[in-house]
């Protein structure tokens, strides 16, 4: 059976969005068969990332039960231009989709948990795919603990804005050690000059593990050329031998032994 694996944060600008695309692509250039869902409904991103044009459904209209879920998936793996298969799903990112979307009471949210938990079947046992990704909404957003409550593996994405830390340390408290899944941290754009020996990298680690008793799972310095980039590439595919294309394959490696 295929595994679910949730990206998540505490505040935006973390680089989730970035990390579960390329982390999808590598999966899916391994020869896996992998489904990346866009899970964050008050900003959602990976329209723009994948340019696949208007959609006719949308995972909105998924988790509203308004279509099954193979009406919204895409197929993007002619464009991945990998050894295995990759699929998409997008959520609407018009104006009065992100107003309907925010205005969902309890009662809407349980139903959508029902049909997140229906995905596990539908898409990973039906379609015989390897891996479910969910880029969430940061923060403590309903979509978000539905997502992670349906997860497998959940990598939560951080920088070392002391901000950050603090939200993502009372999250791993409040959130993560309260649901029991398997969580690791992952460290993003982490300043070079702090990681030039492997002595300065171990003591950020150590900093960071001190305040929670969740793992890093990697930690990735700051690129300005992918932050230049600006969304516009999946480094795993378009600049495979860029560090950080190797950094995610590398957690992918990571994620199957933990």
């Amino acid at each position: 059976m295929g595994r679910i694996i949730v990206i998540h944060s505490y505040k935006g600008g973390t680089g989730k969005t970035l990390l579960s695309v390329n982390l999808a692509a590598a999966y899916a250039k391994e020869g896996k068969r992998v489904c990346l869902l866009d899970l964050d409904f008050r900003a959602p991103s990976l329209q723009s990332i994948f340019r696949l044009g208007g959609s006719k459904y949308w995972l909105n209209d998924y988790l509203n039960g308004s279509c099954e879920i193979g009406k919204v998936l895409v197929d993007y793996t002619p464009e991945c231009e990998c050894n295995g298969n990759m699929y998409v799903g997008l959520a609407n990112p018009a104006t009065e989709a992100l107003r309907d979307m925010s205005a969902k009471d309890r009662k809407w949210e349980m139903r959508a948990l029902g049909r997140l938990l229906s995905l596990k079947n539908t898409v990973l046992n039906d379609m015989e795919l390897d891996y479910l990704i969910y880029d969430t909404s940061p923060g403590l957003q309903y979509s978000s603990i539905n997502a992670i409550v349906s997860a497998d593996v959940v990598l939560v994405v951080s920088t070392i804005d002391r901000s950050d830390v603090e939200g993502t340390t009372r999250m791993v408290h409040e959130l993560y050690d309260l649901f029991e899944k398997k969580t690791a941290i992952l460290m993003n754009k982490v300043p070079c000059e702090f990681l030039s020996t492997q002595l300065e990298r171990d003591s950020v680690i150590k900093r960071f593990e001190s305040t929670h008793t969740l793992p890093v799972l990697k930690v990735i310095p700051c690129y300005c050329d992918v932050l230049r980039a600006g969304g516009s590439k999946i480094f795993v595919r378009d600049e495979p031998e860029h560090a950080f294309a190797k950094h995610v394959n590398d957690i992918a490696l990571k994620i199957d032994s933990f």
